[in-house]
């Protein structure tokens, strides 16, 4: 199905394609050609876009992120491997669904709208879509600690979120809950997609993961699941995350030709 030797690894909320920046590196030492796009207006370091957060950047919305890696796709010469971390596991599914890549991994992934999300999850992203608030979110420390860093100290947090935190769009977030374009069809058959869970993920807990890849249907197509015990949704950022990497090269290296 893919010998594609292309990966685009694509950031999700409240960080940008800088956290992205290890597995460049371990990807590009295994053969592949390795691109992190930033999306709309969430290029520059973190502390940057922290110190001054563009006015245009709740403009962007779920539509525009997937826009902008279709486009760079259309450049690639051949179709690429896709890895979404958060919201970006529903870009993958779109692409998928789109046939605009050889295979997707969603990675502790956010949900089409046509899978209603648990409590736990509307609680923790709440703060992001409320409607009653305007302008981009900046979540703060205390925020990031329980929904991104709760594996670690809070000291240890802090210090990530300064590594790593950017103010991020309510619209994206809002678009999931709204548009119909966040819907995806899950009887058409599809590239090969992978669905990876945190097993202490405050965002999307990993019961919820195994229930989206089960909501595809297609029976010749394939939607595997793996659950890591004791991961966060930072499972692409903290201690361990090359075991997250090499199980994905090794899933890749074992799909039919």
């Amino acid at each position: 199905m893919t010998h594609s030797k292309t990966i685009v690894l694509i950031h999700g909320l409240f960080v940008n394609n800088t956290s992205w920046s290890e597995w460049k590196t371990y990807f590009e030492a295994k053969g592949y050609s390795v691109y992190t796009p930033a999306n709309p207006h969430h290029d520059g370091t973190p502390s940057s876009l922290r110190a001054s957060i563009n006015p245009a950047l709740n403009k962007v919305g779920l539509e525009d992120v997937v826009a902008n890696i279709v486009n760079l796709i259309d450049t690639l010469p051949e179709k690429p491997i896709v890895i979404g971390h958060s919201l970006a596991g529903l870009v993958v599914q779109k692409l998928i669904e789109m046939n605009k890549a050889a295979a997707g991994i969603s990675i502790d992934g956010a949900p089409p709208k046509n899978v209603l999300p648990p409590f736990q999850t509307i609680k923790t992203v709440f703060p992001v879509v409320n409607f009653f608030k305007g302008g981009a979110y900046m979540g703060s420390r205390e925020w990031y600690h329980y929904a991104f860093f709760n594996n670690m100290s809070r000291e240890q947090s802090d210090r990530e979120y300064d590594r790593v935190a950017v103010p991020e769009s309510r619209t994206i977030a809002r678009d999931t809950l709204l548009k119909s374009f966040a819907n995806v069809n899950h009887k058409l058959p599809h590239n090969p997609l992978l669905f990876i869970a945190g097993e202490n993920d405050n965002i999307f807990p990993a019961s919820f993961s195994k229930r989206i890849a089960a909501a595809y249907k297609h029976n010749g197509s394939i939607a595997d699941f793996k659950s890591f015990p004791g991961r966060s949704h930072y499972i692409c950022g903290e201690a361990g995350w090359q075991e997250v990497a090499g199980y994905i090269e090794q899933w890749i290296a074992n799909l039919p030709a």
